[in-house]
Formats: structure tokens, sequence, C-alpha cells
């Protein structure tokens, strides 16, 4: 399923910025580089809609798209490697949970993992975070075509299932379109 006319709305870098809740909001969380804003645009339809780059870092706002005009999607800040300073990390690691514990519309996260390297430490932090506080979230296995034989794909499935979210991770490639349908069967889920 594509989307017609989606839009970026705006890149809050601090909470007062953020836009007035309007519509159901699903928030695309993971490490630098994981994917999210690669995925945001091909559920949108729009190469280039969020921007994407090779180098860890590059989404350094919260940012807002209106899409179809019933949903808003959220592209947060990475978490992990990225090469920029400390005190620019803090303040993401702020930004991130000023939007994650605040917003009323928030009704679906997606916690994007590279396939590859399954769960890290940082993706378990943010995993307990959003149980603590209530908040669902999807697992997505990110860069799944990356995975060369089916015994591989079948094992890291495996590993990154059973931590507690909705269901097993939903396995994603940009290059196939695999899992495209069964994210846009989620996100239907939760409309108003």
């Amino acid at each position: 399923m594509k989307c017609s006319e989606p839009r970026f709305i705006i890149s809050a870098v601090r909470p007062e910025l953020f836009p007035a809740e309007e519509l159901p909001e699903v928030a695309f969380l993971g490490r630098s580089n994981v994917g999210k804003s690669t995925l945001l645009n091909v559920l949108a339809g729009v190469k280039g809609l969020a921007h994407t780059s090779a180098s860890p870092g590059r989404t350094q706002g919260v940012n807002f798209f209106r899409v179809q005009d019933q949903w808003c999607f959220v592209d947060l800040p990475g978490y992990g490697y990225a090469r920029v300073p400390l005190e620019i990390k803090d303040s993401w690691k702020a930004l991130i949970e000023a939007y994650l514990g605040n917003r009323r519309k928030l009704a679906l996260c997606f916690l994007l993992l590279d396939a590859r390297r399954g769960w890290m430490e940082k993706d378990l932090e943010l995993c307990r975070w959003l149980e603590i506080r209530g908040r669902r979230y999807i697992v997505i296995a990110t860069k799944f075509d990356k995975l060369k034989t089916q015994k591989e794909r079948h094992h890291q499935l495996a590993q990154m299932g059973g931590r507690g979210a909705d269901a097993a991770p939903i396995p994603f490639s940009a290059i196939t379109g695999q899992g495209v349908r069964e994210i846009w069967q989620a996100i239907m889920k939760i409309q108003n």
C-alpha cells in the first residue's frame, strides 16, 4: 500500500516545537543507520521524503510527516554510533525521551533492529523503557535481504523474537519490499 501526498511537517529540535497532536502517530526508533528513514520512505512510497545517508547520525531532530491525512509518521534520531559530540548525543536522548514520554497520540512504535546484528544493549534498554511506560511497539528486522541463506534468516529471526514485543519481528527489505504489507497491516489496526 502506498501513501498519497505524504508531506514533511517539521524537524523539531526542541520539544516545544513538536506540532499539535491531531492524528495517530507512528514512531520509527532504532540505532543510527539501522534504516528508519528508509523504512519511512518505502511505506510512504516517496524516495527522499525522509533524508537517508550512509553516514550515521544524519537525522538530528524529531521529524514529523503527514501521511494520507490519517497518520503522522515520526522519524527519530538514532542512538548508538554516530560521529557527533557527546553533548549532541545527550540532547538527542533528551529529545527522544520528551517525545516518547509525552505524546498522547503516539499509537505505535516500530523498533528497528539490523537483522545481521540482532539485539544490542542499547536496543534492549529502549525496549525496557517502552515497556515500563506502556508504549506499544513492534520489532522490525531491517536489511533482511543481506542475510544470504535461509538458515541464517531463520536463526536471526529466532534470536530476535521473544523479547516482549507484540509479535515475532517483521523481516523487512527496502530492496525486495519484504515486510511492507505486514507493516502496513499493523499501521491500519491503529487507525483512530
